[in-house]
């Protein structure tokens, strides 16, 4: 009897263990269950975006307000269109808001920043980020120094 009731607690033990883990793969993804937010969609196109993926966080005056939800390749210009998933509510965002990749730290991962612009017209759904940065890339920067310092 005791036995039996060993296993029973072990193997409780071990299904709450298995369930932690996977809450907090769930918290760590960023993958939200059953989240009931709604949505706009604005692209903007970078000559360069490093290291940015989807589901990258894009920030507003250090606030999260959405995520990257799609990074495809335009041939026309050769850059990149990224489309921006913000929330609803922050739709009061300027149409001539600035886009630019940032680093969270030396080496962290890549976000994008919003500045906010001046004009009265709103972004919307569908709507076109007409200024963009793209990303510094450190290898670029170190490679041109070097070079800076080859040619002295």
């Amino acid at each position: 009897m005791t036995k039996k009731w060993i296993e029973t607690l072990v193997g409780g033990l071990m299904l709450a263990g298995a369930l932690a883990l996977s809450m907090l793969a769930f918290k760590v993804s960023g993958i939200q269950v059953g989240s009931n937010d709604s949505y706009y969609h604005v692209t903007a196109d970078f000559e360069n975006v490093g290291s940015l993926q989807t589901r990258s966080k894009i920030s507003l005056s250090g606030l999260i307000i959405g995520e990257v939800s799609q990074i495809e390749y335009v041939p026309e210009d050769f850059t990149a269109r990224v489309t921006l998933k913000i929330k609803s509510n922050y739709d009061n965002l300027p149409i001539d808001s600035t886009a630019a990749i940032l680093t969270q730290g030396m080496l962290g991962d890549q976000y994008i920043g919003l500045s906010v612009g001046a004009e009265e017209e709103l972004l919307e759904d569908g709507s076109v980020i007409e200024e963009t940065q793209s990303a510094l890339v450190l290898e670029e920067l170190i490679g041109a120094f070097l070079l800076s310092m080859t040619k002295e």
